[in-house]
């Protein structure tokens, strides 16, 4: 039996191939880095392409970057005052690479919720939707991706001053403690309150009959209910630190042997 026409072909490796399409009207050249190193997080970006009007001076900061990042300019001219020939050229790419069958995923980096009804369009043919934007992002555009992350967090904490010495003769004041690692992520005093209803609700739907659920699975469920959901929103780099920094509210229990094969299990506390 010959194989599909239009089925996949095997990867050398086991990595997701993506296509990261990046809107430069609505999103800013300062979180490229750390963009990429998220995208790398879920797979290969086998293509990187920016839409915008690269003669404009507003342009002038992303074409520094196009090079260092070996990403593609698409250059768009606005023909029309009040017209975005951006979205309609990054939107045509976008379906001309989904019927290529050769990705597995794509990361849409846009704030614009115009690009909602692609979103969902991909999805529904079976590609993984990575959506990236400020927090300004329409509701309706988050929920049509299968996780959204927001650039906020991407952005390189700045460097703290250094400490100046202590003269002799100052006097002694409470110094305030110092954050613990795995709080010290971007966001800063921007921290959010921590969604306790929900993680409470993944845990109870993915629990065993004593309460006790894989790690795995809750941030499998939160991601699932809230494609925004990311622990760097609350201040911690992973899920796991999240729970060990609120033993008040949730159990947290190490299982199995070291390295890769410990597994963390949490559960409601009280």
């Amino acid at each position: 039996m010959k194989p599909r026409q239009d089925a996949k072909p095997e990867h050398d490796d086991e990595q997701p191939r993506l296509a990261v399409l990046i809107d430069a009207d609505n999103a800013q050249p300062a979180v490229i880095e750390g963009l990429l190193e998220e995208v790398a997080r879920y797979g290969v970006a086998s293509v990187k392409r920016i839409y915008g009007d690269f003669t404009s001076t507003r342009m002038t900061q992303w074409k520094q970057a196009l090079l260092k990042h070996s990403i593609n300019p698409v250059q768009q001219f606005a023909y029309t005052s009040g017209k975005n020939a951006t979205d309609s050229s990054l939107i045509i790419d976008a379906m001309d690479l989904m019927y290529t069958r050769r990705f597995d995923g794509v990361c849409l980096v846009s704030s614009d919720s115009d690009f909602t009804r692609l979103a969902q369009r991909l999805r529904e043919e079976g590609l993984t939707v990575y959506g990236f934007g400020e927090r300004k992002t329409p509701d309706a555009f988050v929920q049509a991706c299968d996780k959204f992350i927001y650039t906020e967090v991407l952005r390189n904490a700045p460097e703290p001053a250094p400490a100046k010495p202590a003269k002799k003769a100052a006097k002694k004041t409470a110094s305030k403690p110092a954050p613990t690692p795995e709080k010290a992520t971007p966001g800063g005093d921007r921290n959010e309150a921590l969604p306790l209803r929900l993680i409470r609700q993944a845990i109870d739907e993915t629990g065993d009959d004593q309460g006790w659920a894989f790690l795995g699975s809750v941030g499998s469920y939160l991601n699932k209910v809230r494609p925004d959901f990311d622990t760097r929103l609350y201040g911690y780099r992973k899920l796991s630190d999240l729970f060990k920094a609120h033993p008040k509210h949730f159990g947290i229990e190490e299982r199995g042997g070291e390295g890769a094969s410990k597994r963390f299990f949490v559960r409601n506390a009280g």
